[in-house]
């Protein structure tokens, strides 16, 4: 059975249990029982509709920020790795440093020029970008040490080609959105009640209370756009930035 097939018969046997509950009490009632005197439950019910709403809204929102925070981090990371590799060279020969130099700034301009771009638009990175990488990797692989000085940053470059690998890896992974269908369901949902039981309470008799309801409305669309903005770490207006790549490599223009 799907997974959105169970959570519907579960919503619906849940509202189906307290319908005929509500029913049967109303039934079951003595004659003599005056209902004026049982406390108006929906001021309580709407208490509580709006803080588990909060709860889950202060999730959403932790959960999305955690993940554009992670976003950043993988760049940051990978940025640091191609500036370690850059740095750690100038122990090599003249000939075979400029050229893993050139390598990585030819990979870090691509990402900066053109990949940056292509996550923004098609949520994707570039096979271009997965090419100049492989090449870096084989010009750092592939040079043999001839001092035992050149042998000992041998290992420690390679590392941080892993690690370079490893981030963009992590970068790639963390562009979709990271909020299921069925949270976003959620969430919509959650709000569309909770706005509704303002109605179940009759706002709106005065000036104020219309102020009041427009702004409770107002900011729950404002924290589901936040939660949707937030969504998407290199696509949308608060998103993770090439900023660490063009830290760590001044001369090259974004």
């Amino acid at each position: 059975m799907p997974e959105w097939l169970v959570l519907t018969l579960s919503m619906l046997a849940a509202v189906a249990v307290v319908i005929v509950i509500a029913l049967l009490r109303q039934r079951t009632a003595s004659e003599d029982e005056d209902p004026s005197e049982t406390p108006d439950v929906i001021e309580y019910m709407t208490m509580w509709i709006g803080v588990v709403y909060a709860i889950v809204l202060g999730l959403a929102i932790a959960g999305v920020w955690e993940a554009r925070s992670a976003a950043q981090d993988h760049v940051q990371a990978e940025a640091q790795a191609l500036h370690e590799i850059s740095e750690r060279v100038r122990v090599y020969p003249p000939d075979a440093r400029d050229r893993i130099r050139a390598d990585v700034e030819a990979y870090v301009q691509h990402i900066v020029d053109v990949e940056w771009r292509t996550m923004k638009d098609k949520g994707e990175i570039t096979g271009k970008g997965d090419e100049l990488l492989g090449k870096l990797r084989a010009d750092v692989t592939d040079y043999q040490p001839t001092s035992d000085f050149q042998a000992q940053q041998y290992q420690p470059l390679l590392d941080q080609v892993a690690a370079a690998d490893q981030a963009r890896t992590a970068r790639a992974d963390s562009i979709d959105p990271t909020m299921p269908g069925v949270v976003w369901g959620g969430l919509l949902g959650g709000g569309i009640i909770t706005i509704g039981m303002v109605f179940a309470l009759q706002i709106g008799r005065t000036p104020r209370e219309l102020i009041l309801a427009g702004l409770f409305s107002a900011l729950i669309a404002f924290l589901l756009f936040l939660i949707w903005d937030f969504d998407a770490p290199y696509s949308r207006g608060i998103t993770a930035s090439a900023e660490p790549f063009l830290h760590f490599f001044p001369d090259l223009k974004g």
